[in-house]
């Protein structure tokens, strides 16, 4: 690459305000994509060494989760010190050389930021609960107990338990939506909210372009700490929390998705828009998931996009299912923007939550970029990495080891990388993994699949590019949504260009009749099936058509 056509790259990088829009993102979770100095846990290095593989798959962006100081009691996300880097990742200087690469391949950078809640070891939170009467006595959310001295009220936390812990210092319950070792910051107190925003700057300064907002929903509590209601049984859906935790038996209305939350919100895309940034959403609810991702990403002061949970169930998606969640969020976020995914690092892969065959998770990767919204691949997604079988002795997460064997955790999505095979970690490390390397995913590691041409590896490049090929698919309305028999259809549109697209959700063949009008298949590198001779759209098990419109 010429130095021109290099800055002209990177300026591009930066140019484009709705770059996020129809984009693919590529989630890297650090302890487990590449180790650079054998310690068994993968690095910000290791990941720049990396880069180029993401790069080849021709995605926007990459998602990283987070690298900051933290005791890791929930592997970074209990954040001790926002603006530096954990040592077992590396340090700021290796931060600064991962951002130059991925921007040298025209990639852009979102780093993953915990917003909603702090470690018991940030300075911060030590300050807080040393006294009632400190400059930081307000940061967090504190509480006096009832008479009786059990907690202020119903408040549940994922982890399982009540959400409130009591603090023998100032002799008062703190809350925790998460472990106890992470204590929920108070959004109400405006310092806090003025502390958070110069986090977010700090790292736009050094050139990152966008973020992931975990738990984006639980940033702001009650103030007059209600009582949750009661959620009757029937309509418990366990989506962001197994079935056997009692958090899915409350309708959670005064813990999270408060409406003060958007004002703190549109503070945040205002400082975003200087430096041309993105936010994702991370939206955790059982029920509602869809309407505040309208909330959030309605008109253009509030966030980029978000994703929900939809996708991420356990629900395998039939053309009903799939139909049922596209009307849904055209009745409670038309004006929204949502980000899909299928696996990330909190859910088992799709590959084995869904039980889908190659040819299955080929068809549901077309889908996904058929679909209106941007989109997110989970490391590991692209080699159809199946959930890792996890000892109960290896167990990492402490989510699994609570809910155990019910719940096995989040350990199973998060076992190390698989790059070759020549060893028994995959060329991940040279050391002891963290977790171990799952022996169901060496033969699927990235040297062999790039060997084969048929491999699900490159039907992600292929669908990718397919996508990026076509601006109705990045960025146009979709219209004629629609199920026959076990085919979910719709059309995508964008100024001029109007794309046909049908998914046979079966094992089983199916048949529709053929869209009227001047139609000429495309996606045949998809396995894209074209008109039969009767006039009729026939397709096999797990086939796609996709058409493109010819004005006349």
């Amino acid at each position: 690459m010429t130095q021109q056509s290099q800055i002209k790259l990177e300026s591009a990088i930066v140019q484009d305000p709705e770059w996020w829009r129809g984009a693919v993102i590529y989630q890297i979770y650090p302890r487990s994509y590449q180790d650079s100095n054998a310690d068994g846990i993968g690095d910000l290095l290791g990941i720049a060494h990396r880069l180029p593989h993401v790069a080849s798959l021709g995605v926007d962006a990459v998602w990283i989760s987070p690298f900051f100081k933290s005791p890791m009691k929930d592997f970074g996300y209990d954040v001790s010190d926002y603006c530096d880097v954990d040592p077992m990742f590396g340090s700021l200087a290796d931060f600064d050389i991962l951002i130059a690469t991925a921007h040298r391949l025209g990639l852009k950078v979102m780093i993953d930021l915990v917003l909603s809640h702090t470690s018991d070891e940030h300075p911060w939170f030590v300050e807080s609960r040393s006294s009632k009467d400190n400059p930081r006595a307000n940061w967090y959310v504190w509480a006096d107990a009832k008479e009786d001295g059990t907690p202020p009220n119903n408040w549940l936390s994922i982890f399982g338990g009540s959400a409130w812990q009591w603090d023998t210092t100032r002799c008062q319950y703190y809350l925790h939506n998460f472990l106890t070792e992470q204590p929920d910051l108070n959004f109400h107190e405006p310092q806090v909210q003025d502390a958070l925003l110069q986090v977010a700057k700090f790292w736009l300064d050094r050139g990152v372009n966008g973020f992931r907002l975990d738990t984006i929903n639980f940033y702001v509590h009650d103030a007059q700490l209600r009582d949750n209601p009661a959620l009757p049984a029937e309509k418990r859906n366990p989506i962001i929390a197994p079935v056997v935790n009692p958090y899915t038996w409350q309708e959670h209305v005064y813990d999270k998705n408060r409406p003060e939350n958007l004002a703190f919100l549109e503070r945040l895309r205002a400082l975003m828009n200087g430096y041309n940034a993105a936010a994702v959403g991370e939206i955790g609810d059982d029920l509602k998931g869809l309407e505040i991702l309208g909330e959030y990403t309605g008109g253009d002061k509030r966030m980029h996009m978000s994703y929900a949970f939809e996708l991420l169930s356990a629900n395998k998606p039939s053309a009903a299912y799939v139909k049922g969640v596209m009307d849904h969020l055209d009745d409670v976020a038309a004006d929204g923007w949502a980000c899909w995914a299928f696996s990330n690092h909190d859910v088992p892969r799709h590959v084995t939550r869904w039980q889908l065959t190659d040819a299955a998770a080929r068809m549901y990767t077309t889908l996904m970029m058929c679909l209106r919204g941007s989109a997110c691949i989970y490391q590991g997604e692209e080699l159809a990495l199946p959930e890792a079988d996890v000892p109960f002795e290896d167990l990492q997460d402490p989510y699994g080891i609570r809910f155990w064997p019910a719940f096995k955790g989040r350990d199973g999505c998060r076992t190390p990388m698989v790059w070759e095979s020549s060893n028994q970690n995959g060329g991940f490390s040279s050391g002891n993994p963290w977790l171990p390397v799952s022996h169901d995913h060496l033969p699927r590691n990235v040297a062999e699949q790039e060997q084969d041409p048929t491999s699900i590896l490159h039907h992600y490049r292929k669908a990718i590019a397919f996508r990026h090929s076509h601006t109705a698919l990045q960025k146009g309305d979709k219209a004629e949504v629609g199920v026959t028999d076990t085919i979910l259809h719709f059309r995508r549109i964008d100024g001029d260009e109007t794309i046909f697209c049908a998914f046979n959700l079966s094992p089983e063949p199916a048949e529709m009749a053929w869209p009227e009008g001047d139609w000429r298949q495309i996606g045949i590198e998809l396995g894209s099936a074209g008109p039969a001779p009767d006039g009729r759209l026939h397709l096999g098990p797990w086939q796609p058509a996709l058409a493109l419109l010819v004005k006349q």
